[in-house]
């Protein structure tokens, strides 16, 4: 499956795209299938959330040897951006957790294995892209509890405040967003879109 980009023009604006396909139009807004994304927050606005983030978790962890557990497929950018700026010895990982069909949280949350990570005794920070209903948070929050983390926090690019059904703390947040569905710079919609250096929000 092929990701087009084009500038907006008079000729492409009229033209039907197919649904495989992501398009472009202008800086503003993107077209992914059937669905129409306007602008949200800037590549600019993430990278200075970002380095905020990084100083509050640097101050934090100064000293200590953290593992950073970021959650797949939607965390990848956001956690390369974050290792650019944290200082000192840290581990890094993934795992790799499912709840969405489409547009729609599936409710049910299922894992890959977390494997070669030693964790015990050890200072964990789940990284996530995004945090709505929090249910794959709180499963995988009690998986890596079982396996005797010294300390456990989490750490978020966006939290739908509105959507979050749990108690967790959530320790580290860059950007609380409308509880609407989101895309790019790791989210998708149906795979695709994530590749956005901006973050963009569906049109009413």
């Amino acid at each position: 499956m092929i990701a087009k980009h084009s500038k907006n023009s008079p000729d492409t604006a009229q033209q039907e795209l197919p649904l495989c396909t992501l398009q472009k139009l202008g800086s503003t807004v993107v077209t992914v299938r059937d669905k129409d994304f306007e602008i949200y927050l800037s590549e600019k606005d993430i990278q200075t959330a970002i380095r905020r983030i990084a100083a509050q978790v640097n101050a934090d962890y100064a000293g200590l040897n953290p593992v950073f557990i970021g959650v797949l497929n939607g965390a990848f950018m956001f956690l390369s951006d974050l290792m650019k700026h944290i200082h000192g010895d840290c581990t890094v990982g993934f795992v790799k957790a499912s709840s969405y069909e489409g547009m729609e949280s599936a409710g049910n949350v299922s894992f890959q294995a977390i494997d070669g990570l030693a964790i015990e005794g050890r200072d964990v920070v789940v990284v996530e892209d995004i945090i709505d209903t929090g249910n794959t948070l709180k499963a995988l929050y009690e998986q890596l509890g079982q396996q005797g983390p010294k300390s456990l926090r989490v750490c978020t690019l966006l939290f739908k405040k509105e959507a979050y059904k749990q108690s967790l703390p959530i320790d580290y947040v860059c950007f609380e967003t409308e509880n609407k569905f989101l895309l790019g710079y790791g989210l998708d919609y149906d795979g695709l879109g994530r590749n956005l250096p901006e973050v963009y929000i569906l049109k009413n």
